[in-house]
């Protein structure tokens, strides 16, 4: 079912090397620039030129947290895009499009994929059209999709001449401006938010810039001249975007933990590159030197290791001399580190570690989203050691969250496995400027400077760094303190760091270690550790309460589809969870949460009689890794699991059209989603 709501879907799609990203970002620029909300998502395959590649873009007056199947406008360099994601264009939606390309035969696209050849074949059968780019542009205009053509060699031929510039290799750059300046002169944008947007992104390179926005002026006149007024479905962006009043900022997915990692005061980061991780590594290594606001000036020593091993003891190292430190890194990469991560473990090293998920196992999918690591997070490395699991469910929290990682590591003196993926890392929104000036830096039992009276066991200057007390969290100093001496090693020890096999110590060591566990659930306040996203009002006239159980990217597309359900359904209650804390699992807190709601619907002024539950799990990997970890912590049972692993994120189209199957009975147990091109 199509989402109907006033908002715009805009694809652009081609060759991987053929400037679909930096239009897209002046796209989105220009719009989000007008006060109207956006969200982006990129799509890429892992090779660096000639393999399809797509740029989607969702953007309204409203809050928009995620893309959608359908397509309103879709931009097209070459045949390829116009068979892939032709299927999806709306009716009296647009196909912008160069008409030399129709010639072309589909089975000459060598790199097209069989389930789009599938697609697009079928869809040309069932409506007695010809298999050919002929025949799917015939079919789109029984669709009363508007075409535009763009012939860019011609275009670009006139443009020079105009220009009095001859340079046609030069000139061969500029379509992807073409491509943009088409899709707003469509929409009826203002010509000085596209020519904001084009300076600001070549803002470094004026002389491109000046061409690029003279291109994008040629352009504009052009469509608007041969292709008329805005079609009436899109006539309602010309009136909101005058109206549209915002302070937003332009926030990237992988650039928002790096800017939270500034501000938590990380000094030392590692990386190997590996996708999608290595973006956060070159945000900060662009940004190395911080001016901060008392004029002081910070900076974060950013290493490329030769291996993932470096990398993670690396990092481990700059860690004990008390400085905040991370590594990042991807699925593959972080399978390396587990023997290091028990390092850390037992050495108490406040370590963090971004994990960014790509679909695995092995090399696997490497541009292509999951949210497959989850269980491997929680147990990678031998024996028994704790750690922190953390996840961030959209671009804003992943922010906030960096800082409260940092907080955690260092209180818990325990490595802490930050969880991001790729779906986050390729996305961009526009949200409200971070706030951070009242964000607290808690640097737990550090202590720096000197340590003047240490006289323990018998043996002056030496420090205590594993004490055994009351408390498992103990002091700790950065290494090289005067008067701390004490030992690291991976081996079971003492106090002091001391190599030993007594057994009444190794019980003691494991007994501190893992106690930690549960002073992490007590201590890390509820609201962190799962939050209540969504809770509508109480309707006498409910039939079922859906819970719906999520963590990490997929909040975004539950969140756009429990709206608008909610604008027509009063008959259905929903509570949606996302747990952030998944290790130490907060099991009794998820049970507390929904037995509190289901207690509230059967008691009082709000008693509702014979409600159903039902219990869902949303989640991006084939076994429901949450699901295994609410039944190894709670007694709760699922319903319902709505999972994908075809390496295309889930939609709001998808989720939505899944939760009205669950409210009128007609949804499997499990539900396998395979939308995405």
């Amino acid at each position: 079912m199509a989402i109907s709501r006033e908002s715009i879907s805009w694809v652009i799609g081609g060759p991987q090397g053929s400037g679909v990203d930096s239009a897209s970002h002046i796209f989105l620029k220009s719009i989000a620039m007008s006060g109207l909300n956006v969200f982006g998502k990129r799509e890429y395959h892992s090779n660096i030129k000639g393999e399809h590649s797509y740029f989607s873009v969702r953007f309204s007056n409203q809050i928009v947290r995620s893309h959608v199947d359908d397509i309103d406008i879709l931009v097209t360099f070459d045949a390829e895009t116009i068979v892939r994601h032709s299927p999806f264009l709306m009716k009296g939606g647009i196909l912008i499009y160069d008409p030399d390309v129709v010639g072309k035969k589909i089975e000459d696209i060598h790199t097209l994929d069989k389930s789009s050849e599938k697609r697009i074949s079928h869809i040309l059968k069932s409506n007695n059209k010809e298999f050919s780019l002929a025949g799917i542009i015939e079919e789109l205009k029984e669709r009363k999709v508007i075409l535009v053509k763009l012939p860019y060699t011609k275009l670009i031929n006139k443009f020079s001449e105009a220009i009095q510039d001859h340079s046609l290799s030069k000139l061969a750059r500029i379509t992807n401006v073409m491509s943009l300046a088409a899709s707003l002169a469509v929409l009826d944008f203002d010509i000085p938010l596209m020519e904001q947007g084009i300076l600001d992104t070549f803002a470094n390179k004026p002389k491109i810039a000046e061409l690029n926005v003279k291109a994008a002026n040629f352009t504009y006149s052009y469509v608007k001249e041969n292709f008329g007024a805005i079609p009436e479905k899109f006539s309602f962006i010309s009136k909101i975007q005058n109206e549209a009043k915002s302070n937003s900022i332009i926030a990237q997915g992988n650039q928002t933990s790096p800017l939270g990692k500034m501000v938590a005061g990380c000094r030392f980061q590692t990386y190997y590159p590996i996708t999608p991780a290595t973006d956060d590594s070159e945000y900060l290594e662009s940004n190395q030197i911080i001016d901060q606001n008392d004029n002081d000036i910070g900076s974060v020593a950013v290493i490329q290791t030769e291996d993932e091993i470096a990398a993670i003891t690396m990092a481990i190292g700059a860690a004990l001399t008390g400085v905040r430190a991370c590594t990042t890194t991807s699925g593959p990469g972080f399978s390396l580190m587990a023997e290091a991560l028990g390092w850390a473990g037992i050495n108490e090293v406040p370590l963090l570690v971004s994990l960014y998920q790509r679909a695995g196992p092995s090399t696997g999918l490497p541009t292509r989203q999951e949210q497959g690591d989850l269980l491997f997070a929680i147990n990678a490395g031998h024996g028994e050691f704790p750690r922190i699991v953390y996840s961030s469910g959209d671009i804003e929290e992943s922010f906030y969250d960096t800082i409260r990682v940092f907080n955690y590591a260092d209180i818990f003196q325990t490595p802490v496995i930050h969880m991001l993926d790729k779906y986050l890392s390729n996305s961009i929104i526009t949200c409200s400027p971070f706030e951070y000036k009242n964000l607290k830096i808690e640097r737990g039992k550090l202590l720096e400077g000197n340590l003047i009276e240490i006289k323990q066991q018998g043996f002056p200057d030496h420090f205590k760094r594993f004490e055994l007390n009351d408390d498992p969290i103990t002091i700790r100093v950065p290494l090289g303190t005067e008067n701390g001496i004490f030992w690291n090693t991976g081996d079971e020890h003492d106090e002091m760091g001391h190599i030993t096999e007594d057994p009444e110590t190794r019980i003691s060591m494991m007994e501190k270690r893992l106690s930690k566990l549960e002073l992490i659930q007590n201590k890390i306040p509820k609201e962190e550790q799962i939050v209540i996203e969504f809770e509508n009002n109480i309707s006498s006239k409910a039939k079922k309460l859906i819970v719906i159980v999520s963590w990490g990217s997929t909040k975004g597309a539950i969140l756009d589809s429990l709206e608008k359900i909610t604008e027509s359904d009063d008959k259905t209650q929903f509570l949606y969870l996302q747990i952030k804390l998944l290790n130490p699992f907060p099991g009794k807190l998820l049970e507390d949460i929904v037995n509190n709601k289901m207690k509230k619907l059967n008691t009082g002024d709000n008693k509702i009689s014979n409600i159903e539950t039902i219990i869902t799990i949303i989640e991006m990997n084939y076994l429901s890794q949450l699901d295994v970890l609410i039944k190894q912590n709670t007694t709760l049972q699922s319903d319902h699991n709505i999972l994908k692993y075809n390496g295309r994120p889930m939609s709001h189209t998808e989720i939505y059209n899944s939760l009205l199957n669950i409210i009128d009975n007609q949804s499997d147990r499990r539900v396998v989603l395979t939308d995405g091109v």
